[in-house]
C-alpha cells in the first residue's frame, strides 16, 4: 500500500490490496478527487486524518438504460406527489446523506472534510444532486461526481418511502438522455442490485472507465 505525497499521483489501481485498499494519506483537495475518481479510485474512511483510497475488486455498476423499475414502484411514480429537481440543494442532499442511520453502521464516512470538498467541486460543476421534495420539504435524493460521461455515486437517502429509488429513476432517465456510459455505484449491495446494478471486475471497470 503506498503513502500518498504533495503530487495529485495515484499508483495503479490493479496494485490495491486483497481489501481493495490502493493508498493512504494526502489530503482531499478537490483536484485530487478528481484524479482518483478518474484511475477508478475513490475516497472511503471514519477520519479526516487516517485518510485510505480504495479501488475494489469486484465493482458494481448500474447502466442507465438498464434500470429495473418494478410495477410497483412505476405505479407509485406515477401517482406520486413527488417533485425532482438537479442540483438545487447539494448542501442539503449531502447533509442528509451524511446524517441518515444505516443499519451495521456505526458512524458515517461523509466527514467534514469530504463534505466540503464536494461543496467546492459541485461549485466547480463537477457533483450533482438530485433533490425528491414532498411539499416544501426534500425526503430523498443522492449525490456524486461527475466526470462528464460516468456518474460516480456517493450516496443517497431517504427520509420517505421509496424516495431514494424515484431519485435513482430520475437520474438514470437524465445520464440516459445525456448518453452517459454508466453510473458508478462503487461497492456492491443486494438494493442497487435489485435496480439493475451489475457486478463486474476491477479489470472490466477500469477498461469500460478510459473507453
Amino acid at each position: 500500500m503506498v503513502r500518498l505525497g504533495d503530487e495529485y499521483v495515484f499508483p495503479s489501481p490493479r496494485s490495491a490490496d486483497k481489501h481493495g485498499i490502493v493508498a493512504y494519506g494526502g489530503d482531499l483537495d478537490p483536484e485530487r478527487i478528481i484524479e482518483a475518481y478518474k484511475n477508478g479510485i475513490f475516497p472511503w474512511f471514519e477520519s479526516d486524518q487516517n485518510l485510505l483510497w480504495w479501488s475494489p475488486d469486484p465493482r458494481m455498476i448500474l447502466y442507465p438504460s438498464k434500470i429495473k423499475v418494478s410495477k410497483s414502484l412505476k405505479s407509485f411514480i406515477k401517482k406520486s406527489p413527488f417533485k425532482i429537481t438537479f442540483n438545487s440543494d447539494f448542501e442539503e442532499v449531502i447533509n442528509s446523506c451524511s446524517n441518515i442511520k444505516r443499519l451495521g453502521q456505526k458512524g458515517t464516512w461523509i466527514t467534514d472534510g469530504l463534505k466540503d470538498s464536494f461543496l467546492k467541486l459541485h461549485e466547480m460543476g463537477l457533483a450533482m444532486s438530485v433533490e425528491v421534495w414532498e411539499n416544501s420539504e426534500i425526503v430523498g435524493g443522492l449525490y456524486g461526481l461527475d466526470l462528464g460521461d460516468v456518474f460516480c455515486g456517493e450516496s443517497m437517502f431517504s427520509k420517505s418511502s421509496n424516495s431514494s429509488k424515484v431519485a435513482l429513476v430520475a437520474l438514470s432517465a437524465e445520464l440516459k438522455k445525456n448518453k452517459y456510459k454508466f453510473i458508478d455505484c462503487q461497492i456492491p449491495t443486494e438494493h442497487l442490485k435489485s435496480m439493475g446494478g451489475e457486478k463486474i471486475s476491477r479489470n472490466d471497470f477500469l477498461k469500460l472507465l478510459i473507453k
